[in-house]
């Protein structure tokens, strides 16, 4: 099995979209890439739009040519409804459109399945369902809370099986904070873990101290009960510029279990890009070279 990370906040832009290659198929996970559109009180920098549209070109490549697309919920950063190609002749496994499901991702739903009518090979809920691609194995959680509770509706996660190889992709999890989520993890035993992490940039605002503190009591034990040997923290975590800093003795206890816990351009060997949390310092730091013009059409947004 081969996964390869394609757009990730330590990559510079909103995303969790990601490859998945086995014997039998290619997969891509959440093929969608956004940018925040305020940080800071300030719209994204000129290097921020030129990462989204060279990961989204990357994105669409991928899904092209891969056999399977997974939507594990229905915010942009996860999906594109704008592109509609992507999908064609594509086997479409989507979290159900209106079981467990907040009303905005319930008409954001129903938009993407218009746009993308006719397109796909099939479309099929995934929704605590296993699908078989020859020896490859799509397992997905039941719907669980995209973070601490359902206001911002619900998320699958994904555990993809290659004869004794398995990956596990939490979607929007925010965590784990919640043992649901947790459970997941666990039974599936991953070898290599993609889990978006906790909502640090938004601690004692949107994001209490105390599910920080679970979060990090959950992966302890996520790291103690699988055979983990890859554990990549990312998305939400890093729009932290003091990631690090909030997890510590997480960092320690992993070192003490001899695993890394690092990002997925670390993941990928490359070196961290902050773009969206180190955006104050573009813009002070490295004039845009033309005029720069915000334009929404051409921005996916959370």
């Amino acid at each position: 099995m081969q996964i390869i990370p394609l757009a990730f906040e330590s990559l510079g832009t909103r995303s969790m979209a990601t490859l998945v290659e086995t014997v039998d198929c290619r997969i891509v996970i959440d093929p969608g890439v956004a940018l925040g559109p305020w940080r800071y009180g300030l719209r994204p920098h000129e290097l921020e739009l030129e990462r989204l549209s060279h990961h989204w070109r990357e994105i669409k490549t991928s899904s092209q040519n891969s056999d399977v697309l997974i939507i594990t919920h229905y915010h942009y950063d996860h999906h594109n409804p704008r592109e509609p190609q992507i999908f064609r002749d594509k086997i479409v496994l989507l979290k159900h459109p209106e079981k467990n499901i907040n009303f905005s991702q319930k008409r954001r739903s129903a938009y993407f399945l218009k746009q993308i009518e006719g397109l796909p090979r099939e479309i099929l809920y995934c929704d605590g369902k296993s699908f078989e691609f020859g020896n490859t194995n799509i397992t997905f959680s039941q719907p669980v809370f995209h973070g601490i509770d359902s206001k911002l509706g619900y998320v699958t996660e994904v555990a993809i099986k290659e004869g004794n190889e398995v990956f596990l992709h939490t979607s929007d999890i925010e965590g784990p904070s919640l043992k649901d989520q947790t459970l997941f993890i666990i039974e599936n035993d991953p070898n290599t873990i993609f889990c978006d992490g906790p909502l640090t940039y938004m601690l004692n605002t949107h994001y209490p101290l105390k599910s920080l503190q679970d979060s990090i009591q959950n992966i302890i034990e996520i790291i103690d009960k699988t055979r983990v040997k890859k554990f990549v923290l990312d998305h939400h975590f890093l729009r932290d510029i003091q990631w690090k800093e909030r997890i510590k003795n997480l960092l320690s206890f992993a070192e003490s279990k001899g695993l890394e816990i690092i990002s997925a351009a670390e993941f990928k060997g490359l070196k961290n890009d902050l773009l969206e949390a180190r955006r104050k310092e573009l813009w002070e730091t490295i004039p845009p070279t033309q005029t720069q013009k915000y334009q929404d059409s051409n921005m996916f947004t959370e």
